[in-house]
């Protein structure tokens, strides 16, 4: 029986798809400060893999999860190197996978970054991270997005509270909430070099935005977003329910979080760099339809489908 109403919740979720049910990007204001989150939030607890009944649960409740040590000392060194290598490429610069802080010409952010290199693509692959994001979305999942991010010291910016989910609902078609963030810090994170701050239980609310989305607005929403935020007064009573953590630790670390979590982060005011590799694995049967609140998707280095070959760049 129990494998009878799986089998059913999975059709329910594939059939569900065809409505909208985050709303967003609104001419006018729906009357409330979100709305009730519609999808479970774990749904593989059956599945074999690395993470405890505990910590499924904790993910339930937060919306995120911090895993330290989930790279050993020597791992950390590897993919340094790597992500300096490719920070370095002087080809990379002024493409458009590739993100500059805002007031500099220093590489933010490289996206389709498992494409770029064969070391990151493997990491994509690696069982005890694919696994554990299976026991939470409780299905097959693919490579949605992947980046490395560099906030380099003193100069790093930081970036405004937002919800992934609501971007990738409203501008690359993402129907349900059915995807999950792995970032792997490969740098001591402390309070100064400007962590990833979340709200806890966030993810259980969707909050619509107001205003339409303009023409190519990821040219300018990589470096700061503006469409698609949460108003001030709602995320004041989001957070003053909910407060704010900041996990912290060694290099090494993996932070698990629901696309529907609110999260943001300050500028980096130490002289510490901090930089991570991020990847999104989505439920290959929550793939892109329509954007829900774009005239068009976003470019597929941004949104990749399931399967996808990464052309010549």
């Amino acid at each position: 029986m129990a494998q009878v109403n799986a089998r059913y919740n999975e059709q329910k979720f594939a059939q569900d798809q065809r409505e909208d049910l985050y709303p967003t990007r609104l001419s006018e204001s729906m009357g409330v400060s979100w709305l009730k989150r519609h999808d479970e939030v774990v749904r593989g607890r059956h599945l074999d893999g690395p993470l405890s009944e505990e910590q499924l649960t904790e993910f339930e409740k937060n919306g995120f999860l911090f895993i330290p040590g989930f790279l050993d000392e020597q791992e950390v060194e590897e993919y340094r190197r790597e992500l300096d290598a490719l920070l370095a490429r002087d080809d990379y610069r002024n493409r458009d996978f590739t993100v500059t802080e805002p007031s500099s010409d220093e590489i933010r952010s490289l996206f389709a970054v498992h494409f770029l290199s064969q070391k990151f693509h493997k990491l994509t692959e690696d069982p005890k991270l694919v696994d554990s994001v299976r026991q939470i979305l409780g299905d097959e999942v693919y490579v949605h997005q992947s980046r490395v991010n560099y906030k380099p010291g003193f100069e790093g910016k930081g970036f405004d509270w937002h919800s992934d989910f609501e971007t990738w609902h409203a501008e690359d078609g993402m129907p349900r909430m059915g995807a999950i963030s792995a970032s792997i810090v490969l740098t001591d994170n402390h309070e100064f070099n400007g962590p990833l701050m979340l709200v806890p239980g966030s993810h259980q609310a969707f909050i619509p935005s107001l205003g339409e989305t303009p023409d190519d607005n990821y040219k300018s929403s990589l470096k700061k977003q503006e469409a698609g935020v949460p108003s001030k007064e709602v995320l004041a009573r989001l957070i003053e329910r909910n407060g704010i953590q900041a996990p912290k630790g060694k290099a090494g670390g993996l932070l698990l979080f629901d696309c529907n979590t609110m999260h943001g982060s300050n500028a980096n005011m130490s002289p510490d760099p901090r930089s991570n590799i991020f990847f999104v694995f989505n439920r290959r049967d929550n793939a892109m339809q329509e954007p829900f609140g774009a005239k068009k998707q976003r470019p597929d280095f941004l949104a990749h489908t399931p399967d996808q070959r990464w052309r010549d760049l």
